[in-house]
């Protein structure tokens, strides 16, 4: 065994996900091989500072996600352990980063996953995990998503972008006799189903536009697809490959926040969904294309709708997808053969190669 390679394990954040963000590091974290990475835990908290940590102990109830947080015993990003020092860059010439070779990020969520993490370890010259800037800031941004997507050619739910939060009685009726009912209102900078709200008459659809500015100043209305949920993992850099698709299945009316992580009967996730091998190759297909077009590499998971008619249509890319206990995305690809210890080798391994093809970048005359 050579030498072992120095990682980060980021998590945390400000958003909305950062209990969700701590769950999928306990699970990574469980699944690195202790072999061949010595590992850092790198957490944010949800003021915003950075904290370090070696052992799992830098987690509370790390299995709970209705209580879990970051220890408060952890040290502080600027703080000194006896005779070793805490820091993330090294202050003697301003970039080299600590004692790290590579950051495994698991920040779901704004400031985490929507490319100002990724900005901030670009600068600092670091390897790491996921897509880099542009790709994290279009897959978060729903808007923008939508437009390329649409370029591209690729199917999407109509709908329109609001900026503003003072809406009148004409927008919205403008709005439902374009698009009908039910309608589905999100801000367009988020993940894991927060702020989401369905809207089956215009009292609901006003009072869902309100939830969903309280957490973004844009916000996407769209019209509701009527179909399965399938969804697709994708992994790689300049040749991605796809995982076979799964499924959710819902119990409940759509795939909330609540739905995903809090209520243990609301939805069904179906690693392995039953498709035609047409269908299977069609989404594998259509979800490179999709990771292609949005700049992504490392690793995202693409979310359809699947209608009756077949008709296949993109809901969302998650950059940063879960790595929790029911996450579908380390599910999909170990159904596919690849196991989880060996999925985030591979991810690790993508992060590295990036960085040393980037750096044989020319960035002068």
């Amino acid at each position: 065994m050579g030498k072992k390679i120095k990682l980060g394990l980021v998590m945390g954040g400000k958003s909305g996900e950062h209990e969700v963000s701590l769950v999928s590091a306990w699970n990574i974290w469980n699944g690195l091989d202790k072999k061949k990475y010595d590992i850092k835990l790198v957490g944010i908290d949800k003021n915003g500072e950075w904290r370090f940590g070696k052992d799992n102990d830098f987690w509370i109830n790390p299995g709970d996600i209705k209580k879990t947080k970051i220890s408060p015993k952890s040290l502080k990003i600027t703080a000194v352990n006896k005779n070793e020092k805490t820091y993330l860059i090294d202050l003697k010439d301003g970039k080299n980063v600590s004692q790290i070779d590579v950051f495994f990020l698991i920040t779901h969520g704004t400031f985490g996953e929507d490319g100002c993490l990724q900005g901030f370890f670009e600068i600092l010259g670091a390897a790491y995990v996921g897509p880099g800037v542009l790709g994290s800031a279009v897959g978060m941004d729903k808007d923008v998503m939508k437009r390329l997507l649409n370029e591209a050619g690729v199917p999407n739910a109509e709908g329109y972008t609001l900026k503003s939060a003072k809406i009148n009685s004409a927008d919205i009726e403008e709005i439902v006799a374009d698009l009908g009912l039910p309608l589905f209102v999100k801000p367009a900078n988020l993940g894991s189903s927060v702020g989401i709200s369905k809207a089956h008459d215009k009292k609901e659809l006003v009072a869902a536009i309100k939830i969903a500015f309280k957490y973004d100043g844009k916000v996407i209305v769209e019209k509701a697809i009527v179909g399965r949920e399938i969804e697709c993992a994708v992994m790689g850099n300049r040749k991605p490959i796809a995982a076979a698709p799964g499924e959710i299945k819902l119990k409940s009316e759509f795939y909330s926040y609540e739905a995903k992580y809090i209520s243990d009967d609301a939805a069904m996730p179906v690693p392995v969904a039953e498709l035609t091998e047409n269908q299977k190759r069609r989404i594998q297909e259509t979800a490179m294309y999709v990771y292609d077009t949005l700049e992504c590499e490392g690793m995202a998971r693409i979310d359809f709708f699947l209608t009756e008619k077949d008709e296949l249509y993109v809901n969302e890319i998650n950059t940063l997808p879960g790595f929790t206990n029911i996450s579908m995305f380390p599910k999909m690809f170990e159904e596919s053969g690849v196991g989880y210890s060996e999925l985030l080798d591979r991810l690790i391994d993508f992060a590295i190669e990036r960085k040393l093809r980037q750096d044989k970048l020319k960035r002068s005359f």
